[in-house]
């Protein structure tokens, strides 16, 4: 049995990779600012994109904060990665508060660098959930990721609390909220663990497994907690207890052991850590005939691949493709949100639409453990839950197409897309180990999220193409305003209703993409869930 610091300890850094996540999704609030910052820099809807471009193509250099931890301690890559959100985003609120003026190359490299600080905060996170949770690592990498959806929500709740009408206060709080929780967390994670504790026991597993039933309940809760209040009006000083009570349910972790019954248990069921344990038994036992196979397909589920293997491999790059033309697509939507209500006339519900987009993509998150708890009663192999997930997103954009200027479809469309990409964005972590090898995947998956920044400016500057165009078409019903010096704004659906077309359209591709994938790994799967059997 653990011994009850060694337990307490381990749901501490729980609750510390919880936090991070909350609060390190900085790139989802981007669309509350993005106007102010156009006006101020003065620049064009195209020029706008590329600042978002520039802090997706922080996650190209993700693969830094891996080489980081050979050399350096844990704690220090988190506090680098702090200090890195901390200077973007301060000095880019310095310049939207008119405070310094700084040229737009010199913008575009702090939104670099704070979009490199998320990938870093995701980095610590993987790391803490595989070293603390080895038995239990799918349902703990889920349930932490699962919160960086809510970090839009949760920067809505502190702006209202602190009686904001400006919306650089998203700025601030993107720089000081992350530095601030990077310090608090630091004392469990600089905890050692117990020389003594045993987690690979099957006591252990199964009330683990238990706590996490529970944990993930009031993950849930909270998602709803924060979703309900996105849909109310309330003054600063009611959103300052609002705040409190979701400090609270983020705090869960710690008090969950305590409502679970210590009585041995017999395992936890049928339940254990899905495909991931057993991949390694199956990479020494299964044997397949690779008779007219075609080298490019994968034989063996967990088989670990070098890059040079992984680029060869078609299976990556049909999943490349289902992430590039899914869950990015779904991205740079997020990150157009601000302009897309404003085009529509609807700036003030500009928090409440980001509210419902980071709740649904947390609840998407939160589902990517449906695989997990439902292994025993129903199999399916994760790449065919990809495709189940991608089915909405197109339907979504072809609804937002034919009436965004309905708030309900607008809500609809916008909660759909959110819950799509979360489902995908968690599950993605689990399928690269998976289908190419878990002590490979933190230089395997910053590989795959190449297709984030490549698909940011892509489909970023598609919609600002578009946008542009639409402000100097003189056959759409739409009011062109002077907002600076030259930067104009487009007002009427028509604005995006072509992009959201095309956004479609190129989900769709995704959605076939996905669905070749699922047929050639299917087997595969299937012979792990036999072999466990």
């Amino acid at each position: 049995m653990e011994s009850i610091f060694e337990d307490r300890r381990k749901w501490a850094v729980l609750m510390a990779t919880i936090w991070i996540q909350a609060i390190s999704g900085t790139n989802f609030d981007f669309s509350a600012y993005s106007s102010n910052l156009k006006s101020v820099l003065e620049i064009s809807q195209i020029q706008l994109n590329y600042l978002a471009v520039a802090s997706d193509m922080g996650k190209v250099l993700g693969w830094s904060s891996g080489i980081a931890l050979l050399y350096f301690p844990l704690w220090s890559v988190l506090l680098t990665a702090a200090g890195m959100g901390l200077i973007g985003y301060f000095v880019q609120w310095l310049i939207i508060s008119g405070v310094i003026h700084l040229h737009y190359i010199t913008v575009s490299l702090l939104c670099l660098l704070s979009g490199c600080s998320i990938c870093w905060f995701n980095t610590v996170c993987f790391v803490l959930c595989i070293r603390n949770f080895p038995t239990n690592k799918s349902l703990a990498l889920s349930l932490s990721v699962s919160f960086n959806g809510l970090s839009a929500a949760l920067y809505t709740l502190m702006a209202n609390a602190l009686s904001s009408t400006g919306q650089s206060i998203y700025l601030l709080l993107n720089a000081i909220v992350p530095f601030i929780v990077s310090l608090f967390v630091l004392v469990p994670i600089l905890l050692p663990p117990s020389p003594s504790s045993s987690p690979n026991s099957n006591l252990n597993h199964g009330r683990e497994t238990k706590i996490f039933h529970v944990l993930f309940s009031f993950a849930f809760l909270t998602g709803v907690y924060l979703l309900f209040l996105n849909s109310i009006f309330y003054e600063y000083i009611t959103a300052r207890l609002f705040l409190v009570g979701a400090v609270v349910l983020l705090s869960t972790p710690l008090f969950a052991p305590i409502m679970i019954s210590s009585k041995k248990s017999d395992g936890g069921g049928r339940y254990n850590d899905s495909i991931d344990d057993d991949t390694n038994q199956l990479h020494h036992e299964l044997l397949i005939d690779k008779q007219n196979t075609d080298h490019r397909e994968l034989l063996i589920l967990g088989e670990e691949h070098s890059p040079r293997d992984l680029i060869r491999r078609l299976d990556f790059w049909l999943y490349y493709l289902s992430y590039f033309c899914g869950a990015t697509v779904a991205l740079v939507y997020g990150n157009n949100i601000g302009q897309i209500m404003q085009s529509l006339g609807r700036e003030t519900y500009l928090n409440r639409i980001l509210g419902v987009y980071s709740a649904f993509s947390f609840f998407g998150r939160l589902l990517s453990s449906i695989p997990d708890f439902l292994h025993g009663s129903v199999f399916l192999a994760r790449t065919g839950w990809i495709t189940i997930a991608l089915i909405p997103m197109p339907l979504a954009f072809f609804l937002l197409a034919e009436a965004s200027n309905n708030m309900w479809i607008l809500v609809a469309g916008t909660a759909l897309i959110g819950l799509s990409s979360g489902f995908i964005f968690a599950t993605a972590v689990s399928v690269t180990s998976q289908l190419f090898g878990p002590n490979s995947i933190g230089l395997n998956h910053n590989i795959l999220i190449t297709n984030i920044p490549i698909g940011s400016l892509v489909y970023g500057l598609l919609a600002a193409l578009l946008y542009d165009s639409s402000s100097g078409n003189q056959s759409f019903k739409r009011l062109i305003a002077g907002y600076g010096d030259g930067v104009v704004i487009c007002m009427g659906k028509e604005c995006y209703a072509t992009t959201f077309i095309a956004w479609g359209c190129i989900t769709l591709v995704g959605l076939m993409s996905s669905t070749a994938l699922f047929f050639r790994t299917r087997l595969m799967y299937k012979l792990v869930e036999i072999d466990r059997d």
